[in-house]
C-alpha cells in the first residue's frame, strides 16, 4: 500500500468521524458477529496454549505447517520476512529473566517458541483506527484484513513484536504456487496490511485444535479452555510454575512457559 503522509490523515481523520458518529454498541462492536465464535467448532470461554521449555526444542514441523496452512510466504528479503510462529533466544522472548543463578540452558540462546499472546488487554486493539484488529469473545486476537489502511498502530503497540507488515505482494512468494490444502483452507494477504497468528481460529471452527500443537513434539505444545478447570491448559497452569512474556505490562498474554 502506497499513502503519503497527507492522504493517511485524511482517511484516519474519515475513518474516525464515521467511528464517532456510530452508537456506543456498535463502536464496541458487541453485537459484530467477527466478535463471536462460531456456534459450531470448539468452543471455549478463553483460549490459552502453554509451552513446555524444559522438553527438548523440536519446533521446525509446527513452523512449517503453521505458515504452509496460513498462506505465509517465504520471502528472500529478510527485511520483508513474515512471522507466525518463530524461536528466538530465551533472553529476548523474556528479557532481564535469565539471571546468572538460572540453569545453564536459559542464559544462553536456548530457544524459546513465539508468536502471538492473545493477550486479554490488547494494546493493538485499542490504537486500531479501524477496528481492523479486534478481540473475540473466547479471547483471540484477530485481523480483518480488508479492514486494515496499513497504518501499523498495531505493531507499534504490540510490546511482542508479533506482527508482520506486507512490504511486497505476499501472493509473490514461490511457496504459495504449492497446490493442496494450502490455498484452499486460509485466504492469501495482499500488500499493505499487517498480519500475524490467529491461534488457527478457522481450524477451531471445525473441531480441531492449532496446527502448531498439532504437529509438535512429545507435548511441547498444549491448547485448551483456560477457563475450564478439566483442560489441560488450566490444570498445568494451577500446578506447575509458569511465566508470560513481560507480564509487568498487564497486557495479560494468553500463552504461557513452562521453565
Amino acid at each position: 500500500m502506497s499513502m503519503d503522509r497527507r492522504k493517511f490523515l485524511k482517511v484516519a481523520g474519515v475513518g474516525a468521524l464515521g467511528l464517532a458518529g456510530l452508537p456506543a454498541s456498535r463502536l464496541l462492536a458487541a453485537d459484530d458477529p467477527r466478535f463471536k465464535p462460531p456456534a459450531e467448532g470448539l468452543q471455549g470461554k478463553r483460549w490459552a496454549m502453554v509451552i513446555d521449555l524444559t522438553k527438548e526444542a523440536h519446533d521446525a514441523d509446527a513452523i512449517s505447517v503453521c505458515h504452509k496452512i496460513h498462506n505465509v510466504p517465504q520471502l528472500t528479503n529478510p527485511r520483508h520476512e513474515i512471522k507466525w510462529l518463530w524461536n528466538t533466544g530465551f533472553k529476548h522472548a523474556f528479557p532481564g529473566l535469565a539471571s546468572k543463578h538460572m540453569a545453564v540452558q536459559y542464559k544462553g540462546e536456548h530457544s524459546a517458541l513465539v508468536l502471538c499472546n492473545h493477550c486479554e488487554n490488547p494494546p493493538c486493539v485499542r490504537v486500531c483506527p479501524t477496528k481492523a484488529t479486534f478481540r473475540r469473545a473466547d479471547g483471540i486476537v484477530l485481523m480483518d484484513f480488508h479492514r486494515c489502511i496499513g497504518c501499523r498502530f498495531c505493531m507499534a503497540a504490540c510490546p511482542f513484536g508479533a506482527r508482520s507488515f506486507n512490504w511486497v505482494d505476499p501472493r509473490t512468494a514461490s511457496n504459495l504456487d504449492e497446490p493442496g490444502e494450502v490455498m484452499l483452507t486460509f485466504p492469501t494477504r495482499m500488500k499493505g496490511v499487517v498480519e500475524k497468528c490467529n491461534f488457527c481460529a478457522e481450524r477451531l471452527a471445525r473441531g480441531l485444535i492449532p496446527a502448531c500443537v498439532e504437529n509438535s513434539s512429545d507435548g511441547r505444545m498444549l491448547f485448551g479452555d483456560l477457563e475450564d478447570p478439566h483442560s489441560d491448559v488450566s490444570r498445568i497452569v494451577k500446578s506447575k510454575y509458569t511465566i508470560r512474556r513481560k507480564q509487568h505490562l498487564g497486557t495479560e498474554p494468553s500463552v504461557f512457559y513452562i521453565v
